[in-house]
């Protein structure tokens, strides 16, 4: 009697399993494993799309190298599962190249829009090798791949919009703070004495680095008078009062008297009327009075000069 033969029936059923979950594998992991795989080819395309190649000017296989990076941190977020988390944590191996990627772009000129574009263009190149991976480019099982990274590189869009976003609001604030270390110059007026003179609005922002500024040019220049001018300062609340307040405290700490001059009679009914106490303050209603002060108490006699001497001169 002949034996059954099990085995090869037991193996028959064990490649239809396996099949069976082949048939079943998520697309974000189909996905992941076709960036993997041809992570080259793909870093190749994208070097020649607008995003890479007017970056990387200098040298393309430094946009090879850049498409290799963006193409792994992919697979890895694929991997995952998370296609649309833009905090996927592959995401952040690539995060600070795209931004930079990004800027570089803004540089030249393209806009917000215009770099989500070429981000979007991303997507094409990609799309093509994934659909030669399959038969039928066109079957149910394919359609899912080429949905699945059409998700993937819409949140690669995001990622990188945000991250623009986000460069665009820290230059903002470099220029603004360079804005305010140029507007709020230290100028040495005579030997041991310094000026601030101030112009337009004072606010916290400003009036720390007005204090800071002022006290590294107190100990550069071994001033003995520090001068603050608010001729240019339109008007003074009692939040500008208490920034002057600190700025004198902090220059008397360092050895320096401090004089606030330039205040006109609009500012000082506006101090009247506010009960701000600037009694231990010493002002002065221009720079000039500030400076002869300062000048006379360090021994130098100011006199005006005769228009007889003048035109003899």
């Amino acid at each position: 009697m002949a034996r059954p033969r099990s085995g090869p029936g037991k193996g028959a059923m064990r490649v239809s399993v396996s099949e069976e979950n082949a048939d079943q594998e998520p697309a974000a992991q189909r996905v992941s494993a076709f960036l993997e795989r041809r992570r080259e080819q793909i870093a190749q395309r994208w070097a020649d799309a607008a995003l890479f190649r007017t970056v990387f000017t200098v040298s393309r296989d430094e946009a090879v190298e850049a498409g290799r990076s963006v193409a792994a941190a992919l697979a890895a977020v694929a991997a995952s599962g998370r296609l649309e988390d833009i905090r996927a944590p592959a995401f952040e191996a690539v995060r600070d190249q795209l931004g930079r990627m990004a800027a570089s772009r803004a540089r030249t000129g393209v806009d917000a829009d215009g770099v989500a574009g070429e981000v979007a263009a991303l997507r094409d190149p990609a799309a093509e090798l994934l659909r030669a991976e399959f038969p039928d480019p066109y079957a149910p099982e394919a359609q899912e791949s080429v949905v699945a990274l059409t998700v993937l590189l819409g949140t690669l869009r995001l990622v990188v919009m945000e991250t623009t976003v986000s460069a665009g609001e820290e230059l903002i604030a470099r220029q603004r703070e360079q804005l305010h270390e140029v507007a709020t110059p230290v100028i040495k007026l005579w030997e041991g004495i310094v000026a601030v003179p101030l112009i337009g609005t004072l606010d916290s922002a400003r009036s720390q680095v007005v204090m800071e500024s002022l006290l590294d040019a107190i100990v550069a220049e071994r001033a003995r008078y520090a001068i603050l001018d608010i001729t240019g300062v339109p008007t003074v609340d009692s939040l500008v009062a208490q920034h002057l307040m600190k700025t004198v405290a902090a220059a008397r700490l360092m050895g320096a008297e401090c004089i606030v001059s330039g205040i006109r009679p609009a500012i000082a009914q506006t101090i009247v009327h506010l009960g701000i106490d600037l009694g231990t303050v010493l002002t002065r209603s221009s720079l000039a009075d500030a400076l002869a002060y300062a000048l006379s108490r360090q021994g130098v006699a100011i006199s005006p000069v005769q228009a007889s001497d003048a035109g003899a001169r």
